[in-house]
């Protein structure tokens, strides 16, 4: 059972979310919060699989909530989808950076946010979906491209360096592993070893170090 931590300061939203959960099997509902200082005591208390994180809130927003809650010592098994209104968030990439495990918009179907859910309670990332390549891209694109590299970045090994290229292009391993000619499980373990060294807690991450150290 997957227990979820719903974050969001409109009550009408929470509610949804919270017959959504309530209606699909293998979800749990481990509490509600509506604002950003309510969801790090709650996450604490509860010690939620998932966290569905609004940015906007009163008090302090959701990227402080984000930052808080993945840097307790008590939830470092705890993933965060960040919900937002708009595709292209200016605070989802930062988000990103700063360890949420993806997003999506509110607007999404609830089949879409049931297998969200599910990807990153699984140590997945949301980034299969074009539109979170576009936002990381357009982001990107919008900042000076001074690369600040990783510290550790220097551990990687030359395919490892190429796999996170790969990756940050939004390539799966299947396709990581096809466009390098090796298997699906050689692609999985570079991933691995990379996100290990880098300290990336997902594939979200990894992806945001990648564009920030110069490598994608």
């Amino acid at each position: 059972m997957t227990s979820v931590l719903i974050v969001d300061d409109q009550e009408l939203v929470r509610l949804g979310l919270r017959v959504l959960l309530e209606e699909t099997d293998g979800l749990t509902l481990a509490g509600e919060a509506p604002d950003g200082l309510a969801a790090v005591e709650e996450a604490a208390r509860t010690r939620p699989d998932v966290v569905l994180m609004d940015i906007r809130m009163p008090g302090i927003d959701g990227l402080e909530a984000t930052r808080r809650i993945l840097a307790h010592p008590d939830l470092e098994h705890t993933r965060v989808i960040v919900l937002t209104t708009f595709e292209l968030d200016e605070y989802v990439f930062e988000a990103l950076r700063d360890g949420a495990s993806g997003f999506l918009l509110k607007t999404a179907p609830p089949a879409d946010l049931v297998e969200a859910i599910a990807i990153v309670a699984e140590g997945g990332a949301l980034l299969a979906p074009t539109v979170t390549r576009t936002l990381i891209r357009e982001f990107t694109r919008r900042a000076p491209r001074r690369a600040n590299p990783h510290p550790r970045l220097g551990e990687l090994t030359e395919r490892e360096r190429e796999v996170v290229a790969l990756a940050a292009e939004g390539l799966n391993n299947q396709e990581i592993a096809e466009r390098l000619v090796v298997s699906p499980a050689t692609a999985r373990t570079h991933v691995s070893r990379a996100m290990i060294k880098l300290g990336a807690r997902d594939r979200a991450q990894l992806v945001v170090f990648a564009y920030q150290s110069g490598v994608a």
